[in-house]
């Protein structure tokens, strides 16, 4: 006896391709391992963030790492200070004294855009180191 699922008028069942099947299982395992990933490289992230806040918080604050010197200059030059200023040892010779004043006043010079004031004090830094060298008049 015919049945329903029989007739021509009834659209049949959609047969699943065992390949197209494995592709399917594959692409959402492939998605569920992408999703783990991404859960654990945001949890080690966070961790990694705190760990790089505290180690931060924890450097001095004091411009230890900084190339440049912090605070204003003294009121009388020292020779500390003229090296300092000059990029010097205080214990440099005439001529490194004379080509660190050439080149810092090249690049500080007042016709060029640099501070006067500055000028002043390079040139008083060198005026100093010349003065404050052993046999020098």
């Amino acid at each position: 006896m015919p049945t329903i699922f029989d007739s021509p008028d009834q659209p049949q069942a959609r047969e699943v391709k065992p390949q197209m099947a494995t592709g399917l299982i594959l692409a959402g395992l492939g998605l569920a391992a992408v999703g783990f990933a991404g859960r654990y490289a945001w949890r080690a992230g966070r961790i990694a963030q705190q760990t790089l806040n505290q180690k931060i918080g924890e450097l001095p604050s004091s411009g230890a790492f900084s190339k440049y010197y912090r605070g204003g200059f003294e009121a009388k030059m020292t020779k500390r200070e003229a090296g300092l200023i000059l990029g010097v040892s205080p214990s440099a010779s005439k001529m490194k004294i004379k080509e660190a004043h050439k080149r810092i006043m090249l690049l500080n010079h007042p016709d060029r855009g640099g501070s006067p004031y500055l000028a002043a004090k390079i040139n008083e830094a060198k005026d100093y180191m010349d003065s404050a060298r052993p046999g020098s008049g």
